[in-house]
């Protein structure tokens, strides 16, 4: 059996498929595209690692200057945090004791926050913690309604309950996931608009309250560009850009600040005839949940049908399908799930794999 050492300076069509491939030179021009646009404005940039699970691609996101990374599971803080990132948000609710405990084991080295959204979510976090200093972060909604603190007044009594535990009151958390893949630029715009003012209600609240966030966290890669000209968050979590995917890619954005799907599905087709073909990529190597797989290389061929080991590629336009034993490559429908479907991200560059990378925490919470 091929160990993942020896496909290391082989070529893609040596990888068993379905395989997860980065592009080496995508993924670092869209790195460093974000670090560009938002160097100049006074904001801070905290990557969702959810987004790739990967300790390398952390790793250069911070060394172009992200304030440390953001995690969604516990499973997730303890792997980035073994690999080396020191400071970690984990950007959710944990009010299970045994999870809150294993957070307070993570080496006190490494800074670690959470979020609240109620004074019990904080009791249960502050009776488990066994000592150990977290930042804590209270989580408002401004208008994502999923987590999240409504009142402005419930917002200034969790903070002060926070400071009252002997914990650090860090910042607020202020995502609206909803509003990330909006297409069009100026609705996008003017949703970013309100949530801004949503979480200037919040703010003003606070600071009245002589409990001024440090920290105000939120944003993504779908409303970053305009999040840096509010004036109101000073730390974005874009997550996507570093890989990218279709629902992504759809997003309306200037030619300037345009990333790339850096990366793809590697399948192969298994079975061609004139009306169709069949690759070996279904439902347990892609995400659905936002779009289905998109073939990188063929404009004119949809994937479509997908079931649990196939998808069904065809032709619209008649362009002529992939013979049996091709490879092809599929843009994700939405990459976060989609990595946490693999075991591994094979590195490549000019189509030859220069490193092997493991996807961590995955499956686990």
């Amino acid at each position: 059996m091929t160990s993942e050492l020896d496909l290391v300076g082989a070529t893609l069509d040596r990888l068993p498929t379905p395989a997860l491939v980065v592009d080496l030179d995508a993924l670092q021009r869209n790195l460093e595209l974000l670090a560009a646009l938002l160097s100049g404005f006074p904001i801070g940039f905290r990557p969702h690692a959810k987004a790739h699970k990967c300790i390398e691609i952390a790793k250069r996101q911070m060394e172009l200057g992200a304030t440390g990374i953001c995690c969604q599971t516990v499973a997730e803080v303890e792997a980035f945090a073994a690999g080396g990132i020191g400071d970690i948000l984990l950007t959710n609710q944990i009010v299970d004791p045994r999870k809150i405990a294993r957070l307070a084991a993570v080496p006190e080295n490494v800074r670690v926050g959470i979020c609240v959204d109620s004074l019990q979510g904080l009791e249960l976090v502050a009776a488990a913690n066994r000592g150990r200093p977290f930042d804590i972060y209270v989580e408002v909604d401004v208008g994502g309604g999923r987590c999240g603190v409504a009142d402005p007044a419930a917002a200034v009594a969790l903070a002060r309950a926070v400071r009252d535990s002997g914990l650090s009151f860090s910042g607020l958390q202020a995502y609206n996931g909803r509003i990330q893949h909006l297409r069009n630029a100026a609705e996008r715009e003017q949703a970013v608009s309100k949530a801004a003012a949503a979480t200037s209600v919040f703010v003003e609240a606070l600071e009245t309250a002589g409990l001024a966030p440090p920290v105000i966290s939120g944003g993504g890669t779908g409303t970053f560009d305009f999040d840096r000209l509010g004036g109101t968050l000073n730390e974005v979590q874009c997550g996507s850009y570093a890989l990218m995917d279709a629902d992504y890619l759809a997003v309306r954005r200037p030619a300037g600040a345009r990333f790339e799907a850096a990366l793809t599905i590697l399948a192969s087709v298994i079975s061609s005839r004139a009306t169709h073909a069949v690759v070996d990529a279904g439902l347990k190597a892609a995400a659905v949940d936002s779009g289905l797989p998109v073939p990188r290389d063929h404009p004119q061929i949809a994937y479509g049908n997908p079931s649990d080991e196939h998808g069904v590629l065809r032709s619209a336009l008649g362009e002529p399908l992939p013979p049996t034993a091709s490879r092809v490559h599929l843009i994700a429908g939405h990459c976060d799930p989609t990595v946490a479907l693999h075991q591994r991200i094979y590195a490549a560059r000019a189509g030859v794999v220069e490193e092997v990378w493991p996807i961590v925490a995955q499956g686990i919470w």
